[in-house]
């Protein structure tokens, strides 16, 4: 069987870590195309280093534009790679516009495609991921649900004959990375110039299009950082030091400690070492439940509704809405007590992948 994984930005990245190395204890043939939608090192090149996946057989090296234009170029130069190589599979990652190019590029092709992380629904439309997730949910054959209410989504949707339950393949490398920091295989993060690691500090994120296209809203939300009373160590996408740069918004200010994004190791380490998390990251919401960090989310809404549970995480769309205590409280409020669940699996989800990949 011969498998062309199909990736393009940061969270795919650490996606693929577990398949390819699932992929790596079999004679099966798997094959990864980078499209380049993230070409910045820090999103990029230090994941394949970083979690040991191995270099990218093709590079496409796409890199920026709107929506359209960047999966246009990737839908273009996928299809002579597919044609060359015609596998028996093309898989495809979340929800960017990498996955819908990969996913639109093989059908059109008459090639099979599997959507490893189908089912998420935000049901905000405006969200450029909802769209490119339900279109690719819509053209897959075979759909890798990370969790029930996933395939609750799917099959509310008419889609439950091509859906299968395989769980969450970040739980797999969350759960490994974690374990390799707390032995101590891994140096301590680059943490902003002013956080201290053994004092309290919140680890926060923001690059959404809604949070950052708006100057007012990403104004406000800097504020909202800046304020509060401990120290953030904001870990800027470089979306958002464009954006803030476009707008005339300084990130460096009150509670808020400017760094580079780390390494996932790094990423898992910072997170484990803070007091919390504030973030408008899927990805990172995620892991602050699976880490056993409160998580403060900068949306109205959440596909990882699970995280929700017992406190967990909780959404926060509009801190300038709070009294100027209570979202102090709200972002720096403790951990609830008693563990987290496992509503995202045991952490054998890649294993499932390739075993449902085998049988059809």
């Amino acid at each position: 069987m011969k498998v062309i994984s199909v990736v393009g930005a940061r969270p795919q990245l650490i996606k693929l870590a577990p398949i390819a190395a699932a992929f790596a204890s079999t004679d099966h043939e798997h094959q990864i195309v980078h499209t380049g939608q993230h070409y910045d090192a820090d999103l990029s090149d230090v994941f394949f280093s970083g979690l040991g996946i191995p270099t990218p057989d093709v590079h496409l090296g796409i890199g920026s534009g709107s929506h359209g234009v960047q999966t246009g170029k990737a839908l273009a130069a996928l299809d002579p790679v597919f044609m060359a190589e015609k596998p028996d599979w093309v898989l495809v990652y979340g929800d960017t516009n990498s996955t819908l190019a990969g996913a639109l590029a093989a059908v059109k092709l008459h090639l099979p495609v599997a959507h490893l992380e189908a089912g998420l629904r935000s049901f905000n439309r405006a969200m450029p991921e909802e769209h490119n997730r339900i279109l690719t949910d819509h053209a897959a054959d075979l759909l890798l649900a990370p969790t029930n209410e996933a395939m609750r989504h799917l099959a509310a949707e008419g889609l439950a004959a091509r859906s299968t339950l395989v769980g969450d393949v970040m739980v797999d490398v969350c759960l490994r990375i974690r374990d390799s920091v707390l032995s101590g295989d891994h140096p301590a993060p680059v943490l902003p110039a002013g956080i201290q690691p053994d004092e309290p500090y919140l680890l926060a994120t923001l690059h959404r299009a809604e949070n950052t296209d708006s100057p007012e809203r990403l104004a406000m939300l800097v504020d909202a950082l800046a304020d509060l009373p401990v120290p953030v160590a904001l870990l800027a996408h470089p979306r958002l030091a464009a954006k803030a740069e476009e707008h005339g918004v300084r990130l460096s200010r009150g509670a808020i400690h400017v760094g580079r994004p780390l390494p996932y190791a790094g990423m898992v380490a910072a997170v484990l070492g803070s007091t919390g998390v504030v973030t408008d990251s899927g990805g990172l919401q995620k892991e602050a439940y699976l880490l056993s960090r409160p998580c403060t989310t900068l949306r109205p809404e959440t596909e990882w509704i699970e995280t929700l549970a017992d406190g967990w995480n909780q959404l926060v769309p509009d801190p300038s809405a709070y009294p100027r205590s209570e979202w102090a409280s709200t972002a720096t409020r403790p951990a609830p007590t008693g563990a987290p669940g496992t509503p995202y699996g045991d952490g054998h989800a890649a294993r499932r992948v390739v075993e449902k990949l085998t049988e059809k």
